[in-house]
C-alpha cells in the first residue's frame, strides 16, 4: 500500500461500548452439532480456535439453545447449565488469548425442535429414535402450527410460557457472561421462537402478542428489554435478523427497519443482516444466491435507522469485503463457511489489501517461522539454494 493510499477499513479497530474489535472481520455462527449433553467439546475449541488463531477480530460461536427444549437436536449446544457455561468458559479464554473477542448467538428454536441434523434433512425425531435414546418433545410456539409435516405440533404458548422464555434468555445472558463472552447476540431470525412471533405466517394470536405488526414485535421487544438489562451496559448486544422472510411478503425489509428503529431505541447495538426460515429449516434462500446478497439489507438498515450493520453472504474476497466497508453499506463483514475453507482468510486479506504485516495477525508460535522463511526467500529468490 502506497503512503498516499488510505488504510483498509477491513483491518481498521472498531470500538463496540466498552471494547474494541481489532478488525471489522467476523466468524459467523456456525452449527456443528457436535455438542454433548449441550456442552462444547474439543471440537468446539479446535473449530473455533483456529479462527482467532488466523486473525478475525470478533469469533462467534453457533447459535446456543437457552432452554434444554429449545435445542433443535440434541447435538445442539446449551448455555442452560452452569456446567455448559464453565465448557464454553474454556474457549472463550482461549479466544482471548489470541486477540479476538468472542461472541455467543443465543437462540431458542421454538416449533423448529426434536430433528435430526442437516444431512439428515433436519427429519423430526420419531418412534426409532426414541428407542435409541432419542424421544422427541414438543416444542413451544406463538401458534399450534407445525414447522414440516411428520413434525409435532407446537405447544400454543400462554403469557407464563412467554414469562418462561424470556426469563431463560435473561439466565443465558448471566450464564453467557460468566463465561467469559464478550458479545451477546439474540437470534431473531431463520425461523426460531423470535420469528415466528414477527411473523404473520406462524403467529395467529389475538392476545396482544399477534395481529398487527406492533403486537406481533411486542414479545421480541419485551426480549430485548430484558436482555439489554441483564447484559453488562459496556458490553455490546447485536441482533440477527430475517430481513426478508416468508412466501409473498409475509416479513418485508420495510418491517425490518420498522423493527430496527425500535432495537435501536432499546440499546441493540448491531442488527446481523440475514433472511429466510419461516418455511422450513432449509428455506433459507429467499433471495437470489449471488455475492454479498444481505449487503442491500444492511445499508437500507443502516442509513434508515442510523444503526451499525454487519453483513454476511457469499462474502469471499478481500476486495470485495473493502469495497462495501469503504462504500458506508455495513459495519462488520462476516464469513462463514469460506473461513472453514480458509480458516488464514484474515492474514491473506491484510496481504491482499497491503494492510501491514500480515504475519502479525498469527500467532508468534507460526509467525516467527513463517517470517524466517520469508527471509531465506529474500536471500534466495530462485529457489535454487537452501538455508538451515
Amino acid at each position: 500500500m502506497s503512503d498516499t493510499a488510505a488504510y483498509p477499513l477491513l483491518f481498521t479497530p472498531l470500538k463496540l461500548r466498552g471494547l474494541t474489535a481489532r478488525n471489522r472481520i467476523v466468524v459467523s455462527p456456525m452449527s456443528q452439532y457436535a455438542a454433548v449433553n449441550g456442552e462444547p467439546t474439543d471440537w468446539h475449541l479446535v473449530h473455533l480456535g483456529k479462527f482467532a488463531m488466523g486473525g478475525a477480530g470478533i469469533v462467534f460461536v453457533e447459535e446456543t439453545s437457552v432452554e434444554e427444549k429449545a435445542r433443535k437436536t440434541y447435538s445442539c449446544p446449551g448455555i442452560y447449565t452452569d456446567a455448559q457455561a464453565k465448557a464454553w468458559r474454556r474457549i472463550t479464554d482461549f479466544l482471548r488469548n489470541q486477540g479476538a473477542l468472542s461472541a455467543i448467538q443465543l437462540g431458542h428454536a421454538g416449533r423448529k425442535v426434536a430433528t435430526k441434523a442437516p444431512w439428515d434433512g433436519f427429519s423430526p425425531l420419531s418412534e426409532d429414535d426414541a428407542k435409541a435414546g432419542k424421544a422427541p418433545w414438543r416444542g413451544y410456539a406463538p401458534s399450534p402450527i407445525p414447522f414440516k409435516p411428520g413434525a409435532m405440533v407446537p405447544i400454543e404458548m400462554d403469557h407464563d410460557d412467554i414469562k418462561r422464555v424470556i426469563a431463560a434468555h435473561v439466565d443465558a445472558c448471566k450464564r453467557s457472561l460468566d463465561a467469559g463472552f464478550d458479545i451477546c447476540e439474540i437470534h431473531g431470525a431463520h425461523g426460531y421462537i423470535i420469528q415466528q412471533f414477527l411473523s404473520p405466517i406462524t403467529n395467529h394470536r389475538t392476545d396482544g402478542y399477534g395481529g398487527d405488526r406492533p403486537a406481533r414485535m411486542r414479545f421480541c421487544l419485551e426480549l430485548i428489554e430484558a436482555c439489554r438489562e441483564a447484559w453488562p451496559a459496556d458490553r455490546p448486544l447485536f441482533f440477527r435478523a430475517s430481513c426478508v422472510d416468508g412466501k409473498g411478503g409475509a416479513w418485508t425489509l420495510d418491517d425490518t427497519v420498522a423493527l430496527a428503529h425500535e432495537l435501536k431505541a432499546r440499546g441493540v447495538d448491531m442488527i446481523d443482516c440475514s433472511s429466510g426460515g419461516i418455511e422450513g429449516p432449509l428455506t433459507l434462500a429467499v433471495v437470489p444466491r449471488v455475492p454479498g446478497y444481505h449487503v442491500p439489507f444492511a445499508e437500507r438498515i443502516k442509513k434508515d435507522v442510523g444503526i451499525p450493520t454487519m453483513a454476511v453472504g457469499l462474502i469471499t474476497e478481500a476486495q470485495q469485503a473493502e469495497g462495501y466497508l469503504a462504500a458506508g453499506q455495513c459495519d462488520l463483514i462476516a464469513l462463514a463457511r469460506e473461513m472453514m475453507w480458509n480458516p488464514n482468510w484474515p492474514a491473506h486479506a491484510a496481504q491482499t489489501l497491503q494492510a501491514g504485516d500480515p504475519l502479525d495477525l498469527l500467532p508468534q508460535r507460526y509467525s516467527w517461522w513463517l517470517q524466517r522463511r520469508e527471509e531465506v526467500r529474500r536471500l534466495y529468490p530462485t529457489g535454487t539454494e537452501a538455508a538451515e
